[in-house]
């Protein structure tokens, strides 16, 4: 039967009480994490979002109302006890905050029972994920969870701080906007008032946060809730939490300048390290050439060496064959693998293949200095030498080559790379390397729409230096654009804007916009740049993924408190569903059946 609180109050959170507290009275309340009768003498856990503290009962101490019901005691009810800290009488337990200390109870009430809980509430669950998804608020209990919810709560407080602090006001966007559709997919809600039209939620406040600057706002911030209709990864969910930002009269270095400063305090408030600024920039095209990928991990080597000099000269059809047809050799050393079993080398040949590798070439270096080569019958042996030097490779070591188009053999050893760093555990979570991506492409040619696309959106401004080659080679155009990476996973980008008339209708017209159709997307936004537009430029962290690496957690899944799986549902509330027929009357919505 569950009791009122009848002017109880709480002292404190469980794991607030010290040795400090030592004969005093108190009280405290939360959820049974174990109860345990000896006979005569009954050990319960007590559980809050602090942590946990051990509650004696004795019959002599809380009489025999109280001690009938702590025999009750079962997981997750919900109590409130009264009692006097003591100094524990057993052995300490060192894995407790409250380990020295406990609490004799006095008086006991039950404020709600519980049922048998679908699965145990304890850390580092192994319970599988989508039963604790259907019960997230039990799952959310767990205390490895609630340390990143106080960790995802600290770091908003201080990001508000610090961009108040820097003159940055916070300024709220609707999420009730118009469509525009480039990009990822929208979210579209009907409109009962305008029967026939949408309204779009924001996939970015990215036009309203430019206007905001045409406002005279100069620096604005929002922790911003988006939204986006495209398929879920690890790092992805349709709705997503942004640190948004945008800053007027600036140019690149001085957004990179104040975000470098935020990134160090909040890195050195929670995660007690001290990142070096600046931190350290990388172009494009450095990061593909080295790296294969726009968002490299720096925690290990194994960098890509581009080898279509060495072997230009060579009979091996593949290498010969993509060379002839603008391509590229390149390799990687994954050093001291060079005794990797075949069957391994194989594993990793298939690997490749699903990033669009036709193959994947091997040269391993034996102990004593000898070849196995996958290619080496091709090869003279004065070539396979040349290429081992190109690799700086040494006995012991394995060499793994592509040979394609630039674009699938960065694709491919970028993504080889970093799966044999996992193989080998060099990925440490606990190691933070940051680095900024700068100088992107403008634009992208999409071969399916036969047309030039914006690498990041269409007001993003083309480096001063390239603006010549926007009508004799688009493809070259680099933009005022730059990526924060951190171990891998980029966690915010952003760019400086276009705020001059003449270059935004140019980069309409590379987009294949026509000037009417521009205007039917972004007239409003066209329109106020005719009244004195200040060159500004911002940046978008995805909260979600800091909050990730921060804690070291696999999935933002972690860091959310009600996340959608894979197919963009909420096992919980079993959304998304169906609604009144009445409803869908009101919006002018008639749903098509399928055919089976």
């Amino acid at each position: 039967m569950a009791e009122s609180m009848m002017g109880l109050k709480r002292s404190c959170r469980c794991a607030e009480v010290t040795e400090a507290n030592i004969g005093q009275e108190l009280t405290l309340m939360g959820w049974v994490q174990k109860s345990r009768n000896k006979g005569g003498i009954i050990f319960t856990d007590l559980r809050d979002r602090s942590g946990l503290i051990q509650i004696i009962f004795e019959e002599s101490d809380c009489g025999s109302e109280s001690f009938a019901k702590a025999e009750k005691l079962r997981s997750e009810f919900a109590i409130a006890v009264v009692g006097v800290v003591e100094k524990r009488s057993g052995a300490a337990n060192t894995n407790l905050k409250t380990g020295t200390i406990e609490v004799r109870a006095k008086s006991l009430r039950i404020l709600s029972e519980s049922e048998v809980p679908p699965f145990p509430i304890e850390e580092n669950s192994k319970t599988k994920e989508e039963l604790r998804l259907k019960y997230r608020y039990l799952d959310l209990r767990r205390p490895d969870l609630q340390k990143n919810f106080v960790v995802r709560s600290r770091v908003a407080t201080m990001v508000r701080q610090f961009l108040a602090d820097e003159g940055f006001l916070e300024i709220e966007t609707p999420t009730l906007i118009k469509s525009t559709p480039e990009g990822a997919r929208d979210y579209l809600v009907p409109s009962r008032v305008h029967p026939g039209n949408f309204y779009a939620l924001p996939q970015s406040p990215q036009t309203l946060k430019q206007l905001l600057m045409c406002s005279g706002f100069d620096r604005y911030f929002q922790i911003a809730r988006c939204y986006r209709d495209e398929d879920l990864r690890a790092d992805r969910q349709p709705e997503f939490t942004q640190i948004d930002m945008e800053l007027s009269f600036v140019d690149v270095d001085d957004v990179l300048d104040v975000n470098e400063r935020m990134l160090q305090k909040i890195f050195k408030e929670i995660n007690g390290i001290d990142i070096e600024l600046p931190i350290q920039r990388m172009t494009y095209r450095e990061a593909m050439d080295r790296f294969g990928s726009d968002k490299p991990d720096l925690r290990f080597g194994m960098e890509l060496k581009n080898i279509s000099e060495v072997v230009k000269d060579c009979e091996f059809v593949v290498f010969k064959g993509t060379l002839e047809n603008g391509g590229s050799v390149r390799g990687i050393n994954a050093e001291g693998q060079g005794a990797m079993p075949r069957k391994k080398i194989d594993a990793l040949v298939e690997y490749a293949k699903g990033f669009g590798a036709k193959g994947l070439a091997y040269l391993a270096i034996g102990a004593d200095g000898t070849y196995k080569c996958s290619f080496g019958k091709f090869m003279k042996p004065e070539e396979l030498d040349a290429i081992v030097a190109a690799m700086d490779g040494k006995p012991g070591d394995l060499l793994l080559f592509a040979a394609d188009k630039n674009k699938v053999v960065f694709d491919v050893l970028g993504n080889l790379r970093l799966e044999l760093a996992r193989q080998q555990d060099l990925l440490k979570k606990d190691e933070f390397k940051f680095l900024w991506v700068t100088e992107f492409p403008l634009f992208e040619y999409d071969e399916e729409e036969n047309r030039y696309v914006a690498v990041h959106h269409p007001f993003t401004s083309p480096m001063d230096e390239d603006l010549h080659l926007l009508d004799s080679d688009p493809g070259a155009v680099r933009a005022k654009a730059y990526d924060i990476v951190l171990n891998g996973t980029e966690i915010g980008g952003g760019s400086v804007r276009i705020h001059q008339a003449d270059i935004q209708a140019k980069m309409f017209e590379k987009l294949g916009f026509t000037p009417e159709s521009a205007n039917s997307q972004f007239g409003f936004l066209l329109e106020a740049f005719k009244y004195g537009v200040p060159p500004h430029a911002g940046l978008a962290y995805g909260l979600d993924r800091v909050i990730m690496l921060m804690v070291g957690a696999d999935s933002i899944r972690d860091v959310i408190a009600f996340p959608k799986v894979k197919d963009a549902s909420c096992l919980m509330m079993e959304a998304p569903n169906v609604v009144d027929q009445k409803q869908l009357d009101e919006l002018g919505i008639a749903i098509a059946k399928n055919e089976e």
